[in-house]
């Protein structure tokens, strides 16, 4: 009986650590993405400016369209393929959300939030964080109510 206790204990103690908190997004810009009627989702990378692909693109400045081949894990069979693939992209004037996946050791999933004015060359990173696969806009929404996007480390983009 101990042990089903401990068991349960630790179940419980583990789980409170799962989950993250978003601690670096300005409240502004939090109010900004928000409102989700001010975003549409864009279908392809060349619907995004290249200053924002660049923000996710792989270190040869590459990022698979959704659904094309790229390289998933650390086992590099096509040094031609990307390291890092397009989910979905959104975009609301300035405001570039941008959802991908990125390949090696650790399959994982990012989101960028930037801005880019019209005539600026460079884009200004608003925030970035990682979680599990999001279908959408609004699943991201969701995610970032909810606490299942982590922010809290630098990690590899």
């Amino acid at each position: 009986m101990k042990r089903i206790g401990f068991c349960f204990l630790l179940a419980i103690v583990t789980s409170s650590f799962c989950s993250a908190e978003v601690t670096k997004l300005p409240a502004a810009q939090r109010k900004i993405l928000e409102d989700s009627s001010r975003f549409h989702e864009i279908p392809a990378t060349t619907n995004l400016p290249p200053a924002i692909v660049a923000l996710c693109a792989d270190d040869s400045g590459r990022l698979a369209e959704p659904g094309q081949k790229w390289e998933a894990t650390d086992v590099i069979t096509n040094a031609s393929l990307p390291r890092k693939r397009l989910i979905w992209a959104a975009v609301s004037g300035e405001y570039y959300v941008v959802h991908y996946e990125r390949g090696g050791r650790g399959h994982s999933f990012h989101v960028l939030v930037a801005t880019l004015a019209k005539g600026e060359p460079k884009p200004k990173i608003v925030w970035r964080g990682v979680g599990g696969q999001l279908k959408d806009y609004t699943a991201f929404l969701g995610a970032l109510r909810s606490g299942k996007l982590d922010d809290a480390l630098d990690y590899a983009h």
